[in-house]
Parts: C-alpha cells; sequence; structure tokens
C-alpha cells in the first residue's frame, strides 16, 4: 500500500485532541499494459484479476489489439515520448534499438525469488542490452511443424522428424481435401513484416537466401529469394485455404484448431493452444515435427519472444517492475498450469518449465520447441555473410516499414493480383529506395 499524504500525517500529529482526521486517501496507481490479442495474453488479462486483489493500490488498463496493429501503436507512442503506457509488450527486435536510444527503462529491481538464472539464457540475451535486462520473456518461441496425426493414418503418411520444404508440399498435395474442409497446409498470407514475413524470412534463408549483402544492397531479386517466394505463394495456393490473404497467425491458429488444417508451420507456442482441449477440436491429435528447410538449415527457424518492458517515459516503473515479475515469474506459470493446464503455460521461457515432470507428462511437444530455440541463432541468420542481426527480421529501425511493405508485395502474388517476379522487382526497388533514403545505399 502507498503511504498516506504527507498533508493529513501532519495534521493528525499536530491536533490530537481537537478531532479526529481520517488518512488522506491516495488514488490508486493505473498501469496502461498494451499487449497483442494472442490466446496466452488474453490468459494473462484474464488472471491478472488475481494481481490487483494483492496489489489493491494498483488498477491496470489494458489496450490489446491484433499484432500489426499493436506494433504501429507501441512504437509511435514510445518514439514520440507521448508516455501513454506504463508496460508495452514488444520483442526482441525492438528491445536492443529502442535500449540504445533510450525508449526503455532497465529492469533493476528483480527479486531473487524470481531467479533470473532460470530464464533461458539465449532469450534472457536477447532481451539485455549493454549488460542490463530490458524487457523479461513472457513467452518465447521458435518455429516448428504442427500436423494432424489421424489424418496421416488415415492417409497412410509418416512425417519426418526433421521434413524438407520439398517434403511438406509433397504431404500436403496428398491430404489437400478441401470438400471435406480440410487443406493440405495453412501458412500466414497476411501482409506484414512481423506475419508473413516472419515466416518467409526464414524459408528463403533456408534457401541460402539474405535480406541484404555485405554493403546493404538489397537481394530480393536473387534466386534464393525467387525461389523461396514461388514455392510459398504456389504452395498456398495450390493446398491452402482460400482466402489465405487475410490470414495471420490470429487466423490460421484458429483453422488448424478447427480442424481445417492438415499441416502448419508455425510458431512453437502454438502448440500448447492445440493441446487444450478447451480451446481446440483437435487436441490429442496433433504431432510435432522440426520446421522444414530447403538445403541449410542456417537461419531456417527464427527465435522470438513476447515479452513486457517498461517505457523510459512512463511515471511508475516501480509499480510496472512488480506486474513484469509477476506476470513472467515461476508462481504465474504455475497459476496457469491450475487454470488451464500444463500444457497451456506460457512456453519457451524456464528451464524450470521444462524440467518439470508435470510439463514433460502434458507437453510431448517440449523437446521439439526446446531444441528449435536453442538452435536458432540470432547473430548467424544466413548461410551468406550479413551487416545485420536477426533471422526473420532485420534488426534496423527501418525494417518495420520495408518489411511490411514486401509483405504487401508478396500478399499481391498469393492473391494473383501480380507474378512473383513483378513483386519481388516492385519490392527491390522500393526497398533500395528506402534505404538509400536511411543513409545505407549511396
Amino acid at each position: 500500500m502507498k503511504k498516506r499524504g504527507l498533508l493529513g500525517y501532519c495534521l493528525a500529529l499536530a491536533l490530537p485532541g481537537a478531532f479526529a482526521v481520517a488518512p488522506v486517501a491516495q488514488a490508486a496507481t493505473t498501469l496502461t499494459i498494451a499487449t497483442v490479442n494472442n490466446p496466452d495474453m488474453i490468459v494473462m488479462q484474464r488472471l491478472s484479476a488475481k494481481f490487483e486483489a494483492s496489489h489493491p493500490d494498483i488498477k491496470l488498463n489494458w489496450i490489446t489489439l491484433e499484432e500489426n496493429v499493436l506494433r504501429q501503436r507501441i512504437t509511435t507512442d514510445v518514439a514520440t515520448h507521448a508516455g501513454g503506457m506504463d508496460i508495452v509488450t514488444v520483442g526482441v527486435y525492438e528491445v536492443p534499438m529502442w535500449a540504445k536510444r533510450g525508449w526503455l527503462s532497465p529492469i533493476t529491481d528483480i527479486p531473487a525469488s524470481y531467479d533470473i538464472d532460470d530464464v533461458l539464457k539465449p532469450v534472457r540475451a536477447a532481451l539485455a542490452y549493454g549488460g542490463k535486462q530490458y524487457a523479461l520473456p513472457f513467452y518465447a518461441e521458435s518455429q516448428m511443424t504442427l500436423y494432424r496425426t489421424d489424418l496421416f493414418k488415415k492417409a497412410g503418411l509418416t512425417m519426418p522428424d526433421q521434413p524438407t520444404w520439398p517434403e511438406i508440399a509433397a504431404l500436403a498435395d496428398k491430404l489437400n481435401d478441401p470438400k471435406a474442409g480440410v487443406y493440405g497446409i495453412c501458412l500466414r498470407g497476411k501482409a506484414g513484416w512481423g506475419e508473413n514475413m516472419g515466416q518467409i524470412g526464414p524459408l528463403v534463408n533456408s534457401e541460402g537466401g539474405r535480406w541484404f549483402d555485405m554493403k546493404w544492397q538489397p537481394q530480393l531479386t536473387s534466386p534464393a529469394w525467387e525461389k523461396g517466394v514461388s514455392f510459398y505463394v504456389d504452395l498456398l495456393r495450390k493446398d491452402g485455404p482460400p482466402g489465405a490473404v487475410s490470414n495471420g497467425y490470429n487466423e490460421t491458429l484458429a483453422l488448424f484448431a478447427a480442424g481445417h488444417c492438415a499441416m502448419w508451420v508455425d510458431a512453437t507456442v502454438s502448440a500448447g493452444f492445440l493441446a487444450n482441449p478447451k480451446q481446440s477440436t483437435v487436441a490429442g491429435e496433433v504431432g510435432y515435427a522440426a520446421p522444414p528447410y530447403f538445403t541449410t538449415k542456417i537461419g531456417s527457424h527464427y527465435l522470438w519472444s513476447w515479452a513486457l518492458a517498461i517505457p523510459s517515459t512512463s511515471q511508475h516503473k516501480t509499480d510496472a517492475e512488480a506486474f513484469i515479475t509477476w506476470a513472467t515469474s515461476q508462481d504465474y506459470i504455475k497459476m496457469v498450469a491450475a487454470d488451464e493446464g500444463w500444457a497451456s503455460v506460457p512456453p519457451g521461457t524456464r528451464y524450470s518449465t521444462y524440467n518439470s515432470p508435470d510439463y514433460q507428462k502434458a507437453a510431448p511437444f517440449a523437446p521439439v520447441v526446446l531444441a528449435a530455440i536453442n538452435s536458432a541463432d540470432l547473430n548467424h541468420p544466413s548461410a551468406l555473410p550479413v551487416p545485420y542481426t536477426g533471422i526473420s527480421y532485420v534488426g534496423i529501425p527501418e525494417f518495420q516499414g520495408i518489411g511490411t511493405m514486401v509483405g504487401q508485395q508478396i500478399s499481391a502474388a498469393i492473391a494473383g493480383q501480380k507474378t512473383v517476379k513483378q513483386a519481388l522487382a516492385e519490392a527491390q526497388s522500393q526497398t533500395e529506395r528506402m534505404m538509400r533514403r536511411a543513409g545505407y545505399l549511396k
């Protein structure tokens, strides 16, 4: 609880016999939290009533938005120092850049009971800058292949432990059954640097591609990009659901959970949701394999974390740290386990989760997830040398605009509005223009 106002305290001391003076009530602090509308965050918002009950002097105001909108809203607020948010949901892309610019406050008051060393080292390092922790992971993820074991059994098919993209395409052809409402594969088509490009980037990397060469010259018309994007577009148009250009992460998750996808290559965090019978009609019928690749595993799967951070403009940093350490703690994970089941706890953050016998029993996907996270190297996203960090993104401020623009061009190709060659040529031209304007190219 906060201390009573100084004036009320002094009056009570000065006039003890004259009249009783009630303590001056201190208004509760309101923390504004901006977060993405993914299932795990929806659970966090619901369970946060328990935080408010144990912290009656703190009230929570939630801003919950779709991923593309959230990124734009948070970036604008933080970059302009508007001060409208106390806690923001950000990723490994934003944290080091924003910390360098002084847009985030370091999280310094981490209690010993939190056990920061229990946080997976690759994830912890990705959310730090200059030796300080600037965000704590709510969940972390890489990529994996999810598939319907019942459909595979019925068709007499077997999923390799480590599939290649051509093997995935061959399986999708055999499993595609639109008349039955089942599509061979679901993939993101919605434009966005963290939507379709979050999946296409690693695919291109696995063909030996890269976003830029060592002189920051865009490589979007290279053979690797043309082959990778053509493969993605053709696969989605042939064996994917209709209207794929409207499907981002949440939409494809809903399609798979409703039984409309034979396969899905996407975020490892999806596994827990799909194993929950409260949320998924295919719970108990989902298999898990490593993420696919073309010719190299280097850069074939990303490392990402949705993490909680504090903008430097927040006036309530102590209270914000209290909420962040609560929402990313071992106790919170146990709370979700009691509420939703162990399979649905926020994944990819703590060694104690993966060492838990309860989690190991409930989450058969755990070894695949942990292996993917541990083997994703942000510093080596391509077999070719690159001047940037990041696998599904390029760690420069301009990438949000560039990645989304490229995603729009590829979405147009998926929709049949232009060829892949035309889409990539336009993307190359616009990226060169944007990089020249930003001073990377002469």
